[in-house]
């Protein structure tokens, strides 16, 4: 077996196939130490596992599909932080709030450029939202989300917890694709970021702060929203890794703040689709 005329083959069609392993000095010195590494029997398998992280896909969700689905929710948050920095009085005049809620919304749309972008490079076609096409209100369930300023974090407090956990539910989906898991991880963390901030402007707002708030999730829903429960869905899980943590020593509560939990697509869609017209 020449595995050296095996991917010259492959690289007339495939000129990346040395990227795909890694850089082709590093890849060539792979294939040359075989010999002294892997005995000739088990070179067929060595060279399929290779070819498995080069080629594999740990889904088949399509990666511009799941970029689209991050994008969508992107749209949602950006408008929902757009109409509420420009709804008159809703956001504490003289506060730091204002200008926390203009930098969440300016990251928003930062967000949804570069998904944009990203989408666009793969050659497909990024969806498309307008203000129009959301009901903040979810059908009436927070009817005064843009009058009343402890209605409007609970609804941001929401958002940005489930934007945490639905990016942390697509990275596997993404892990054959390095430049793109980059990038979603980068606005993971930063909606991670959001999500903390949020909680903490909520438990000291004026006028309806909800004191007993954590910067972190505790448990299976502590927005005080019950229409809420889905985004929280899993958050009490005490079991990681097959270990039952409260078992070492740590209460129930710390165990469920220690670690965050996915969501999959669907639970998220399920999730924005009470907000999409």
């Amino acid at each position: 077996m020449n595995i050296i005329s095996i991917l010259e083959e492959i690289e007339k069609v495939d000129a990346e196939v040395y990227e795909r392993f890694s850089p082709r000095r590093a890849a060539m010195k792979q294939f040359y130490s075989f010999g002294s590494k892997v005995a000739i029997a088990a070179a067929p398998l060595a060279l399929g596992s290779m070819f498995k992280k080069a080629y594999g896909q740990t889904s088949t969700v399509a990666v511009d599909a799941v970029l689209n689905f991050a994008l969508k929710l992107e749209y949602l948050e950006y408008y929902f932080y757009q109409q509420g920095a420009a709804a008159s009085g809703l956001v504490p005049a003289g506060t730091p709030a204002v200008a926390a809620i203009n930098t969440i919304r300016d990251h928003e749309l930062a967000h949804v450029n570069l998904l944009k972008g990203a989408i666009t490079g793969l050659g497909k076609t990024p969806v498309s939202f307008t203000a129009s096409n959301f009901d903040y209100t979810a059908g009436g369930n927070f009817s005064t989300v843009f009058s009343d300023y402890p209605t409007f974090l609970a609804v941001a407090q929401v958002f940005e917890d489930t934007g945490v956990r639905a990016y942390k539910g697509q990275a596997g989906n993404l892990m054959a694709t390095p430049s793109v898991l980059q990038t979603a991880l980068q606005i993971h963390s930063v909606e991670a970021r959001h999500a903390s901030h949020i909680r903490q402007m909520r438990k000291t707002a004026a006028g309806g702060g909800v004191t007993a708030l954590k910067p972190w999730i505790t448990g299976a829903n502590d927005s005080g929203v019950a229409a809420a429960a889905a985004s929280y869905a899993g958050e009490d899980n005490i079991i990681q890794a097959g270990v039952t943590i409260t078992s070492l020593g740590v209460s129930a509560s710390a165990a469920t703040e220690s670690f965050d939990e996915p969501l999959t697509m669907a639970q998220v869609n399920s999730i924005a689709s009470l907000f999409i017209k």
